[in-house]
């Protein structure tokens, strides 16, 4: 919603500017040149990425577009979700747990909480993690590395989709240039027309160059940003789970180990201790 915002003010404060200005909007109506500039850059960006990234990038922009990023919500689920896996791991053993971790899609814990529950990512780090832990891998330092390992994995092939949009936002200047210049020879052809027709000749290549430009700064620059943005939330959210396994593994009891997780967030979507407090107290038993 908010890039849906934003592209909005960017349009009407340019164009609307310009037509404070005195400048006539149909001026800029050149089709050919959005042809030329989206073209290039739409077969550029077929070129450069591979097949994965092609297909990731709609399904990132429409995420994008609904914004789906983590919020306090979403966090106070997590904690509550760590806090009965834990509970259940201090009080009823590992043995009790591993029914759940099997088999999270037919767990009472984790259908309680639907948006990890949804989140198959999320899902397969926390299962794996625990299963190592029950299978006696309880060396701390070494389950870290191997998450921090996943998660610069994860961190990376997300970005691949950002980074390539990022690249069009860089070239798109230039590829307007490419249709000014075009626009500038198709002029060259007609230097024996009078004036005004050469003046409307000169004005449709110099749209090139406008719109090189607006595109890359006024959408798709920023639209990389987004991207980046949703993508670091997402590792947030994993380094959330891992800091709560961690304490886990440490010999933490519940509540302690996912006040480290809830430490590991930012402050705009870090829930308070008595926020969590009062989460956790009000769970059902775990079954």
């Amino acid at each position: 919603m908010l890039l849906i915002i934003g592209s909005i003010i960017v349009t009407i404060c340019t164009l609307g500017g310009y037509a404070a200005l005195g400048g006539h909007i149909g001026v800029l109506w050149q089709p050919f040149e959005f042809v030329i500039i989206g073209g290039a850059a739409a077969g550029g960006y077929i070129i450069a990425n591979p097949k994965n990234v092609l297909m990731r990038t709609a399904s990132a922009v429409r995420q994008v577009l609904v914004a789906r990023r983590h919020d306090k919500e979403s966090y106070l689920e997590l904690l509550s979700l760590l806090y009965q896996l834990f509970k259940v791991a201090k009080t009823k053993g590992m043995l009790t747990l591993e029914q759940h971790i099997e088999k999270p899609d037919e767990s009472s814990i984790f259908q309680q909480f639907p948006s990890i529950y949804n989140n198959q990512r999320a899902l397969t780090f926390i299962c794996d993690y625990l299963r190592l832990i029950s299978l006696g891998s309880e060396d701390p330092h070494t389950l870290e590395d191997l998450m921090d390992e996943e998660i610069e994995t994860a961190h990376q092939e997300s970005y691949q989709v950002a980074n390539a949009m990022q690249t069009v936002a860089d070239t798109l200047p230039a590829l307007g240039i490419v249709a000014a210049v075009l626009g500038v020879i198709k002029t060259m052809g007609a230097i024996t027309e009078p004036p005004e027709v050469l003046g409307r000749l000169i004005g449709g290549a110099l749209v090139g160059t406008f719109l090189g430009v607006w595109l890359a700064y006024g959408f798709v620059g920023p639209l990389a940003n987004a991207l980046k943005a949703m993508y670091d939330s997402e590792i947030k959210y994993f380094q959330c789970i891992k800091a709560g396994l961690l304490a886990h593994l440490h010999g933490n009891a519940p509540a302690v180990s996912i006040e480290f997780a809830r430490k590991a967030l930012f402050n705009d979507v870090r829930p308070d201790f008595y926020e969590v407090e009062e989460t956790t107290q009000a769970l059902p038993p775990a079954v």
